[in-house]
């Protein structure tokens, strides 16, 4: 067993054990930031109405039971709802809650043991042990995209049937962008899917080769390309009401931050995150720009491909921080939407049923968990992809510089000579020869401006032979 082993062992007994006392995920919910809105009881609605709660109207009678009728309050009271802070009590008759806490939870730890990882490796030769991290980044995507699917299953489920017709929609959309993608070239999109798939087309045939089955390159990279298509329609037709319900409240919580120019901005960078990302893969925007940067009629190289691989890492990472930071602010926002039904219920006319009002303001409060899922579900899934990137990419976070290249005179390898020892031997003779007239001719001036003749051995100089 090694160390990392040990330490993901420890980490999922931490996880288990600590779960009911300390949680990340129920800590971002249920400390006392979130305020929701209570729903009015039927008494207080009855006296904002001018009116006592009436026994009912009894209107027909089926099979001996009497049906009365419901009690309704005029669109137009002044109606002002109560706000408390969510605690965990309450939190936990939520639909989805225990799945939202394991989930997050689990990102959190996971992510703590790929922190470990990148710390263990180095003091440690990476070659010589598996990465558990890569396993632990797999895990969180899988129950990331399991967690999608799960939402959008919900969706499914709805009565309306709106929802499905707006997934569907978007799947078909999300499959032809995809499409689009794949066949735009290397030069714009930095994808490294053709590389990617001839590395893996290589080391597949060899090893079917070697268990004696056949092998066709050109169907395995159409299946891949296929297999990676049809992923993105799934993901863009899951990622389609977290993207909407992310607009709408980025839009609220705006408006809430009004006062706040901060806020705006963080809140801003962090609605932008997701275009920041793209372009960072567009090759003439980020990389030919960053790395070959047009100063007149010159290119000046700002940073080393190295330097920008690393600089992208740390902006994704950055930008999910971002994100997570102003989350509560997104999820305020959400529980507002109670607040902002009411007072357009006030600009109406007629009348409405109490149960109507109590159950549209009790239902935003329940979608709490759901919408927490999905915007936290985005963050986690890119955050993991990231790390991974760095890890299968053999990418560096620039932390500590990189080892000075050896100089070539130091570790070069002896020339073979190609000329016989013969021819060698006569070259170097005349090497001598010729430098040893050269010396002579310049010493002789000098003997004769002395007028004395200097005692020059210029083969004992050389330390050569005669």
């Amino acid at each position: 067993m090694g160390v990392q082993l040990v330490v993901s062992l420890l980490t999922a007994s931490v996880m288990q054990k600590m779960s009911p006392h300390c949680s990340f995920a129920r800590w971002l919910l249920c400390n006392g930031s979130l305020r929701r809105y209570k729903h009015p009881s039927e008494e207080e609605l009855c006296t904002l109405a001018g009116k006592q709660k009436p026994k009912g109207k009894r209107e027909r009678r089926v099979n001996g039971v009497s049906d009365d009728k419901p009690l309704s309050v005029p669109r137009d009271i002044n109606l002002r709802l109560e706000t408390s802070p969510i605690t965990a009590v309450d939190a936990l008759v939520l639909r989805y809650f225990l799945e939202y806490q394991w989930f997050v939870d689990f990102a959190v730890y996971s992510t703590l043991v790929y922190l470990f990882t990148e710390g263990y490796y180095c003091f440690v030769d990476p070659q010589k042990e598996v990465n558990i991290g890569i396993l632990w980044c797999l895990l969180t995507i899988f129950f990331s995209v399991k967690v999608f699917f799960m939402v959008m299953r919900h969706y499914f489920r709805s009565e309306e049937g709106g929802e499905r017709s707006v997934c569907l929609t978007f799947a078909f959309f999300f499959l032809l962008v995809a499409m689009v993608v794949l066949v735009v070239r290397e030069d714009y999109l930095e994808f490294g899917l053709d590389s990617g798939l001839t590395n893996v087309s290589d080391n597949l045939e060899a090893f079917l080769k070697h268990q004696g089955w056949e092998w066709t390159v050109p169907v395995t990279k159409l299946t891949f390309k296929l297999g990676l298509v049809a992923l993105c329609s799934f993901l863009g037709a899951c990622l389609t009401f977290p993207g909407l319900r992310l607009a709408q409240t980025h839009l609220d919580a705006l408006k809430m931050a009004a006062d706040r120019p901060l806020t705006q901005i963080l809140l801003h960078a962090s609605f932008l995150a997701p275009l920041i990302v793209i372009i960072l893969w567009v090759k003439p925007i980020s990389r030919d720009f960053l790395l070959h940067a047009p100063m007149g009629k010159q290119t000046v190289q700002l940073m080393s491909d190295t330097a920008y691989n690393s600089a992208r890492l740390w902006t994704i990472v950055c930008l999910c921080l971002l994100r997570l930071a102003v989350a509560r602010h997104h999820l305020q926002a959400y529980l507002g939407l109670a607040e902002r039904w009411v007072e357009q219920m006030k600009r109406e006319a007629g009348r409405i049923s109490v149960l109507e009002i109590q159950r549209k303001i009790t239902r935003i409060y329940c979608y709490v968990t759901v919408v927490s899922l999905q915007y936290l579900g985005p963050i986690i899934l890119t955050l993991h992809c990231t790390l991974l990137l760095k890890t299968l990419g053999n990418y560096s976070w620039g932390l500590y510089p990189e080892p000075l290249p050896v100089s070539p005179a130091v570790d070069a390898a002896p020339v073979l000579s190609l000329v016989p020892p013969e021819e060698e031997e006569e070259e170097a003779g005349e090497n001598v020869q010729a430098t040893v007239e050269q010396i002579t001719g310049t010493a002789a001036p000098l003997s004769q401006c002395s007028g004395q003749k200097l005692p020059l051995d210029v083969h004992a100089v050389l330390q050569l032979p005669e």
